[in-house]
């Protein structure tokens, strides 16, 4: 067993204990950012004078051999090693020899996992947020697409007013661009350096900590050096946040699923993301879209856990907070690969136009338009939306829209009506009339999709 803190003990650890206190299964995944901490550890320890320039450039080559044998496979990461920090060091004092000990003059195994998490959810963060952008440059193209693609909007799940696919996807635009902000501010509240903390106390070698945070591109140090080996304050954020991104998925999907069923036919997913049944040859599963939905209790589950974790912890570091690496490694996997396959699912996605339209007008989502028009003509509101009421329960019992009634029908109950009711209440009248901004009118739509690839476009 290859511990770092086996002087104290008079003898060997259990082997049971040994498993379950070991992290080197899952902290493996460490293994660069570990490297890449220690080589900035060790450069600002050089600078300093407490190592020598030949030092630095031993233990670094040394280091750099570690790395490029991982990756290349000629050396594996065992479960010989209790954690990651234990592997880098083991491996680099059998390369280098005792020089390699110095290695970690200065830190402890506290602040070097504190700077590791920290480091791996930098680069986890930025690998979200393309996996976002790659959706809203799907969504912008759909919307562009979809602009006189009427459809009914709903609200109670009911056929409320007539809509167009690109307002309806540009609701989901909103969501996944707020769900980037989210990103972007737990980036920057995070991007602070807990390396030289030590295990809380920070340490009596005179350390430059903010060079060793400007070698690894933080904003600077931490300050104070209890916080920073304690802190997950970062990680429940990004949990929270990854909870949201499941949610709107989540939303997403269920209408996916609704809008796949032979009852609506609005959309058709493509055959690569989706399945059959083993006794039901008609059937053809939206897999894809039920596995996401599903999925978003698994993240959720991890907010929970770690916000359970941490609610009874004194400071500073405590061995329970070990707990947050499977918890986050876990959500982060589940949310990037969700997020990548509902970005292909939509991108193959067919969208029955006919259906949808058709959808809209035998939902009366064009009935505020006719009472709108009654109100243009002189009759109060109130008393429009009764008359409009009449016609709905008149189609209803004649099993047609609105648009199929004749002139006479209309003017059986109201005397008000004219010719020009049908153009009034057709479907392009009633979406074009609604162009103030945020409304589905092309104008309007026109104009946030600009606006929306000027935003895109800011961080190419």
């Amino acid at each position: 067993m290859a511990q770092l803190w086996g002087g104290r003990f008079t003898k060997e650890t259990d082997q049971l204990v040994y498993n379950f206190n070991a992290s080197i299964s899952f902290d493996r995944r460490f293994y660069e950012q570990d490297i890449r901490g220690s080589i900035a550890h060790v450069t600002m320890l050089a600078k300093q004078g407490i190592l020598t320039g030949e030092e630095k450039e031993k233990i670094i080559g040394g280091l750099k051999g570690i790395l490029s044998d991982v990756e290349n496979g000629s050396l594996q990461i065992t479960s010989e090693y209790e954690d990651i920090h234990s592997f880098v060091e083991a491996n680099l004092i059998e390369r280098i020899g005792d020089t390699g000990k110095k290695l970690h003059t200065g830190r402890s195994r506290n602040d070097q996992v504190a700077l590791d998490m920290k480091l791996y959810i930098r680069d986890e963060i930025l690998a979200l947020d393309k996996l976002l952008k790659d959706m809203l440059e799907i969504l912008i193209k759909l919307m562009e697409e979809h602009t006189e693609t009427y459809m009914p909007g709903f609200t109670h799940l009911q056929k409320a007013q007539p809509i167009t696919l690109a307002h309806h996807l540009g609701a989901y635009f909103e969501m996944f661009k707020r769900d980037r902000q989210r990103m972007k501010d737990i980036y920057g509240r995070m991007n602070y350096c807990p390396l030289g903390a030590g295990a809380l106390a920070g340490t009596t070698y005179p350390l430059d900590r903010e060079y060793t945070a400007e070698l690894l591109g933080f904003a600077g140090p931490t300050l104070n050096s209890i916080d920073s080996v304690s802190d997950r304050d970062y990680l429940i954020e990004l949990l929270s946040a990854m909870s949201t991104v499941m949610m709107h998925l989540s939303r997403f999907s269920e209408e996916v699923i609704i809008w796949n069923s032979n009852e609506y036919q609005f959309v058709e997913v493509d055959d690569a993301y989706s399945t059959g049944s083993s006794i039901m040859p008609q059937k053809k599963n939206p897999d894809i879209a039920e596995l996401v939905r599903g999925k978003t209790g698994r993240v959720y589950g991890a907010l929970m856990s770690l916000l359970t974790t941490m609610k009874g912890i004194p400071l500073a570091y405590n061995k329970d907070m070990q707990e947050d690496k499977e918890l986050v490694f876990d959500a982060i996997d589940t949310t990037k690969g969700c997020l990548a396959l509902f970005t292909g699912m939509l991108a193959s996605m067919k969208f029955n136009k006919k259906q949808m339209e058709n959808s809209a007008k035998n939902g009366f989502t064009n009935a505020t338009d006719a009472a709108d028009y009654l109100v243009n003509h002189g009759v109060p509101f109130r008393d429009a939306h009764g008359i409009v009421g009449q016609l709905v329960l008149y189609c209803i019992e004649k099993n047609i829209a609105l648009d199929d009634m004749t002139l006479e029908e209309y003017k059986a109950i109201s005397p008000v009506f004219e010719e020009d009711i049908y153009q009034a209440i057709s479907m392009k009248t009633c979406v074009e009339m609604r162009n103030t901004i945020g409304a589905p009118g092309k104008a309007a739509m026109e104009q946030v999709i600009a606006w929306e690839k000027d935003y895109l476009a800011e961080d190419k």
